[in-house]
């Protein structure tokens, strides 16, 4: 059993590299899902647990505001790995939004918390209420933002769900090299909208 009592040992002994990360987390037998952005080095986490269970349900956020390069990236790679793609989506198209609110707010806008809220929050607690997974493998990473650096390989969600983050203390030289060895694509062609600047958090690892 996980528990917050028991977080640290499992980071030390196991949360250094990705692979017995991943056995002892499919080894836990509990309903499993992974999330994916479809952005720079997507690929290197998808490929790694798509490999030891193929059918695995791989959870997006589509925004709609997405690049072109992004949404054909996640076909590419959707098609090449196979992946069992499950699409949330805001309850308001980007058009209507846009209509009625104006376009992406800027983060000091103090419509940003609810534009954040509306294009991504709420569709992925939609996709977690719906899907109910007991173990989240996420892609964060140490070196992304300040925030992220002070979390843990292995922690426990909000709603108590086990998230492990197999690629945390990875660099990108590190996810670089992955790519190559397996000969994935990448993407860098991305933006979201929820962020404005690559260090800043979405907010989903804030709320979730």
């Amino acid at each position: 059993m996980v528990t917050a009592g028991n977080l640290e040992q499992i980071n030390s002994e196991l949360g250094t590299e990705p692979g017995p990360l991943l056995d002892w987390a499919y080894g836990l037998g509990k309903k499993t899902i992974v999330t994916t952005n479809f952005g720079p080095f997507a690929a290197v986490l998808l490929h790694m647990v798509t490999r030891v269970r193929p059918d695995i349900p791989v959870v997006m956020v589509d925004s709609g505001y997405g690049t072109d390069a992004t949404y054909r990236f996640a076909d590419e790679l959707t098609r090449l790995l196979r992946l069992n793609l499950h699409t949330f989506i805001p309850r308001r198209t980007r058009a209507m939004r846009d209509a009625l609110n104006g376009g992406i707010p800027t983060p000091d806008d103090p419509r940003h918390a609810e534009f954040t809220r509306e294009v991504k929050l709420e569709p992925f607690g939609r996709a977690i209420a719906e899907m109910r997974p007991e173990v989240w493998f996420t892609a964060i990473r140490k070196e992304q933002t300040e925030h992220r650096a002070g979390l843990s390989p292995v922690t426990l969600s909000k709603e108590g769900i086990i998230k492990v983050s197999p690629v945390f203390h990875w660099s990108s030289k590190q996810m670089n090299d992955y790519l190559k060895q397996h000969q994935l694509p990448n993407n860098f062609d991305y933006e979201d909208p929820t962020k404005a600047e690559d260090k800043r958090e979405c907010g989903l690892h804030l709320a979730h």
